[in-house]
């Protein structure tokens, strides 16, 4: 990520926003959010993985790593467009409350089959033509997905290695088969994706418009039951029967006596070496059609990874192995030019991990809430930063700031607290306190959570890693944007130099302000 101008952002995944419909979508809440990003003078919007979800409805549990969620489609959108019509979509859940993943799924999925069918059956010719040009641009995913989605599908959704064995093995007849006689249900298939496409963009342009830049997120492996795995099966690490032979994680920490055992399947990097990292050339250009700049998420990976037998229980008995970092990341540059990515380097982090990030410019992450256990944790803290650093008061796996001081810190953590920080007289004071801290630091990047600037406790935390059920849901209320809070912002940013004003120009008088001398940076550097 090339260096940048001093910047700052906050952290929401779509589906959070109070959406018409019960989950957040590109509708007009989507624009809301938006205007209040650039009333409060920030410059980015990060979002969590927009991928399609499997079990669990995570959005790093994606059903592949090229295509869009559906259920981030606006019913509202679709009316607009005349694809849909208004009283198909009255009486739905409505804006506030969290998500109902199994429902929403449940009646949303199959208005937008509708919407896509009308699209079909309507088009003008000029729609078409739009259609018909995205298709191609996206060829290279695009009919993979759409028969991996109908298929899962024609077999209740069972993963793909159930399915008959043709069909798990990509036989040339069985897929002729699916081309010739589902060609109306990969026609939706290709035609939601279109939509989901259309309606991303025109939220793009409209913060683009606004100066605000997105931030995406990818995560570095993918599901086992995936369009991915089941379309380019011979670049992971699996046996004959196309089953994984070793599986990711992490190892033993001070969180986890056993280690993580995240189970998803490695690749096989020397395939992926030899082919000039096609498949990965392939998931940036993807992601930098949807985003300006991109998180990779458990960057250390791209260094060495933890791989454990796909036999194992735990992740206890696994064994790091090197990844070829330098090689990947050299191929991408070679291929895009200035690579956009921030590192998520949290966790055990070796030098050999820090010079793979530096080596390419990218910035590390820094968590204010990590800062404060012991002196080994300090690294987290301002007085540590360089400038290419991106500080977060927490991300979405942590509490929020409010939740994090009220229900998780000891009783130490709460004495270096109030030694770092001015004191903190009521529990209403630790959320500016550290969102001062973060935008007074020297990092040219800080995002806060939403649910930090809202003041919000731990009943609006995202994701508690390792816990089954309730993550992933939160959504904040329709009116819940209050003007207080984007003066506060805005204020903060113009005294911290993260609202994007540029020096005058020399020889231009100071005191008198033009639009020359005052406007914003264009933030180029991070397209």
């Amino acid at each position: 990520m090339a260096q940048v101008d001093r910047l700052s952002g906050v952290l929401l995944h779509v589906t959070s926003l109070p959406s018409y419909g019960g989950v957040g979508d590109f509708g007009p809440a989507a624009y809301a959010f938006v205007d209040f990003l650039a009333a409060s003078k920030q410059r980015l919007w990060q979002v969590l993985p927009l991928s399609p979800t499997g079990y669990g409805s995570s959005p790093y549990s994606a059903l592949s790593a090229f295509a869009g969620n559906p259920i981030l489609i606006s019913l509202e959108k679709l009316v607009e467009a005349g694809w849909i019509d208004q009283d198909r979509i009255e009486g739905l859940q409505g804006h506030d409350g969290p998500v109902d993943f199994e429902a929403v799924t449940k009646w949303k999925l199959p208005l937008i089959e509708e919407a896509a069918a009308n699209f079909i059956d309507r088009a003008s010719d000029e729609q078409r033509i739009a259609f018909q040009k995205y298709c191609q641009e996206n060829n290279y995913w695009l009919t993979d997905y759409a028969m991996f989605n109908a298929l899962r599908r024609r077999f209740n959704f069972a993963s793909w290695n159930e399915w008959p064995k043709q069909f798990a093995l990509r036989e040339h007849d069985a897929l002729t088969s699916v081309l010739n006689d589902h060609g109306r249900d990969l026609a939706i298939e290709q035609t939601i994706q279109y939509f989901f496409g259309e309606q991303w963009s025109a939220v793009r342009k409209y913060a683009c418009e606004r100066e605000i830049r997105i931030m995406g997120d990818v995560a570095i492996f993918v599901n086992y039951d995936s369009a991915d795995v089941w379309t380019h099966p011979e670049i992971f690490e699996l046996d004959d029967e196309r089953r994984p032979v070793r599986v990711s994680g992490v190892p033993p920490d001070y969180f986890s006596s056993t280690g993580q055992r995240w189970g998803n399947p490695l690749y096989k990097w020397g395939e992926l070496k030899e082919r000039g990292f096609d498949w990965w050339v392939a998931r940036i250009r993807r992601s930098l059609a949807l985003y300006d700049s991109i998180r990779l998420d458990h960057f250390r990976g791209f260094e060495a990874y933890w791989s454990i037998a796909a036999d194992e229980e735990t992740a206890i008995n696994g064994q790091w192995v090197k990844a070829p970092g330098h090689d990947l990341f050299q191929r991408l540059k070679e291929v895009f030019g200035e690579l956009p990515f921030v590192a998520e380097d949290l966790g055990l982090i070796t030098p050999e991990v820090d010079e793979l990030r530096e080596h390419f410019g990218m910035p590390g992450m820094r968590i204010l809430q990590f800062g404060f256990s012991d002196r080994g944790s300090h690294l987290y803290l301002p007085h540590r930063y360089v400038p290419n650093t991106v500080v977060y008061t927490g991300t979405h796996d942590n509490n929020t700031t409010q939740g994090w001081w009220r229900d998780d810190c000891g009783d130490t953590e709460r004495a270096n607290v109030q030694a770092y920080l001015q004191r903190i007289n009521h529990d209403g004071e630790i959320v500016w306190a550290m969102i001062r801290l973060a935008a007074r630091s020297v990092a040219n990047v800080c995002i806060f959570p939403l649910q930090d600037v809202l003041h919000i406790g731990s009943e609006g935390r995202m994701n508690t890693p390792s816990a089954p059920t309730g993550n992933w849901s939160w959504r904040y209320r329709a009116d819940a944007l209050h003007p207080d809070f984007s003066k506060q912002l805005s204020a903060l940013m113009e005294m911290t130099d993260r609202d994007g004003y540029e020096e005058p120009v020399e020889g231009v008088d100071a005191g008198k302000p033009t639009e020359e001398n005052s406007k914003r940076s264009e933030l180029g550097s991070l397209a």
